[in-house]
């Protein structure tokens, strides 16, 4: 979830823009002139006479899963939860029709002349979640707590001991922090590496090492060098990223310094991106905040700092 759209992701985009628009069309057509489009769509003759008002219903649901694909479509990676309800009924829909055709109810010809609009718009849905899940593209929100909690302590490679306190914690406080991870993450203005920087900054000033290691693998994912996350764990930056690496750390261990090295970063990279590092410089930090409130401080062994 780090980092700008890519060209995946705009395309992931693309078909649920399709899928909505074609399905609001659709749906329109249904309400404005439910008679009309009963003529219009040659194969719906063969199943009876019209009734408007049940053509009128379908509309709307048509419509109605439209708009929440529409929804879904402005940020699959944060809403793809919107996308999965959006294609429910469409998808529902479309299994209906091949099951109709392989009891009997209609025939091939009718099935085929039928399945560019019916089955369609779920396709195109299917597939935008498909390459989300397939690149793991998608925010935390709305995994099933068990599975969110199996998949983060193998991304963190165990170094999340407090796993097991919040997936038992009541009042939804699991799906609550999944809610909070994104924003610890958000980079969309600054560039990766002075982003990354200013993250592993603050975490190193926060955390005496397996928390670092997560902050670097993150940069890492987000193309960040590898020599180049090895300096910032090593706290030594390079020049270019000296300052942004300072704002972190200042951040981090609440010095009043990070009002100048803040100043020096806006000079920098501009208001937008002095925003975004200081947003992760000082939400990341809640992680080993939240180990030492549950007494996992004797978790930060030494740790070799590397990756």
């Amino acid at each position: 979830m780090l980092g700008k759209f890519d060209a995946l992701d705009r395309l992931v985009q693309l078909l649920l823009l399709i899928a909505a628009v074609g399905a609001i069309a659709n749906g329109g057509f249904m309400l404005v002139d439910p008679l009309a489009w009963y003529v219009f769509i040659p194969t719906v003759i063969t199943t009876g006479p019209p009734n408007a008002h049940f053509i009128r219903d379908i509309g709307l649901a048509y419509v109605g899963s439209g708009l929440i694909l529409l929804y879904a479509a402005g940020h699959p990676i944060l809403r793809w939860r919107a996308a999965v309800v959006g294609g429910l009924w469409l998808t529902l829909h479309g299994l209906l029709h091949i099951y109709e055709v392989l009891a009997g109810i209609c025939g091939p010809a009718t099935f085929w002349a039928d399945a560019p609009g019916v089955l369609g718009h779920p396709l195109l849905v299917i597939a935008a979640l498909a390459i989300l899940f397939a690149r793991q593209r998608i925010a935390p929100a709305g995994i099933p707590a068990r599975l969110f909690a199996q998949a983060a302590d193998k991304a963190t490679g165990g170094n999340s001991p407090y796993l097991p306190d919040l997936i038992a914690a009541p009042g939804h406080a699991a799906e609550k922090f999944q809610h909070f991870m994104p924003v610890t993450a958000h980079r969309h203005a600054a560039p990766a590496d002075a982003f990354h920087a200013a993250r592993i900054g603050a975490t190193l000033a926060a955390d005496c090492g397996p928390c670092a290691l997560i902050a670097a693998e993150s940069a890492l994912g987000d193309g960040v060098a590898r020599a180049t996350v090895n300096r910032l764990l090593a706290g030594d930056p390079p020049a270019d990223l000296a300052e942004a690496f300072a704002f972190g750390v200042a951040i981090g261990s609440h010095d009043r310094a990070a009002d100048a090295h803040g100043a020096q970063v806006e000079t920098l990279y501009g208001r937008a991106v002095r925003f975004e590092m200081a947003l992760t410089a000082a939400t990341v930090t809640a992680y080993p905040a939240l180990k030492r409130g549950l007494g996992f401080a004797n978790s930060c062994a030494l740790h070799k700092l590397e990756v």
